[in-house]
């Protein structure tokens, strides 16, 4: 009877650590791989490979009014495959002009819409290529690097040095 006991209690303790960590990895916060190497030097400096990978915390509660400024790091879904994750910087909000690549025109980021762009422009599939995205798409902003250890701290808000200021 000890071991049916000592069971039926240790699968509640599992069951409800289980419940409140699932609540706070979708409502609250969570960890994300940052794969690629489109925001380096900011994320991944020394390539991506699986070891070297940077891990990151990723807070949601700016999702409840879309609070996102200038500079700020969002993991967001692809607008062409919502399967798809992307880790990008925000570079211009709502009612923002930006200047279009290999254009001299200037567009206004609509409502409800931001422009997000990578730090290594080179590599980044961003904005630049399918144009603003919906604040719907975006699942969190990165606050810090939690992995690996010597990288640990907090992510500055500051824009790619590709970007002029209007």
């Amino acid at each position: 009877m000890g071991t049916q006991n000592f069971l039926w209690n240790m699968t509640k303790y599992v069951v409800t650590g289980s419940l409140i960590g699932v609540t706070i990895s979708d409502r609250y916060a969570s960890v994300v791989s940052v794969k690629g190497v489109s925001m380096s030097p900011t994320f991944n400096p020394h390539g991506d490979g699986l070891l070297t990978r940077d891990r990151v915390l990723l807070e949601k509660l700016c999702l409840e009014k879309y609070k996102f400024s200038q500079g700020d790091v969002v993991v967001f879904r692809s607008p062409s495959d919502h399967q798809e994750k992307h880790m990008k910087r925000v570079t211009a909000l709502p009612g923002d002009w930006i200047s279009t690549p290999h254009s001299y025109d200037a567009v206004i980021i609509p409502e409800g819409h931001c422009w997000v762009e990578g730090d290594n422009a080179a590599w980044s599939f961003d904005s630049r290529s399918y144009g603003p995205i919906p604040l719907g798409l975006i699942c969190g902003r990165v606050t810090h690097i939690i992995w690996p250890p010597q990288r640990i701290g907090t992510i500055e808000r500051s824009l790619p040095q590709s970007i002029p200021p209007l």
